[in-house]
């Protein structure tokens, strides 16, 4: 079964996720998603198979969460999403795919779970 990692060369833990996956054997397509964003659905996608909620997978520390007032307690699940797709970097990362499967490599090791 295909897996995909949502990936940032720049993240050390990216790196090591993937170096991970390569040790064991896996060739993963590589989504570099602050090029590559996934779209809204995608994405509420992923959540639902991390069982997270979109605050839950976002980079609290990066400017635009602050700027966009994310931190909001009455925004919605939409708009949080969409604040995701339109500013990619508060996507946190890796993000590793496998069928109906998804794990959050932090650390890296959390993904071998899913495999």
């Amino acid at each position: 079964m295909a897996v995909t990692i949502y990936h940032n060369p720049r993240c050390s833990k990216s790196r090591q996720t993937l170096t991970l996956l390569q040790d064991h054997g896996i060739e993963p397509k590589v989504v570099e998603y602050l090029n590559d964003t996934p779209d809204a659905k995608t994405l509420d996608d992923i959540l639902k198979k991390l069982k997270l909620e979109p605050r839950d997978l976002m980079r609290r520390k990066e400017a635009p969460y602050k700027e966009l007032g994310l931190d909001d307690p009455g925004l919605s699940r939409q708009a949080l999403i969409a604040a995701m797709v339109e500013h990619p970097i508060l996507i946190e990362r890796p993000i590793v795919l496998k069928g109906a499967k998804a794990a959050l490599g932090r650390p890296p090791e959390k993904v071998l779970e899913i495999l």
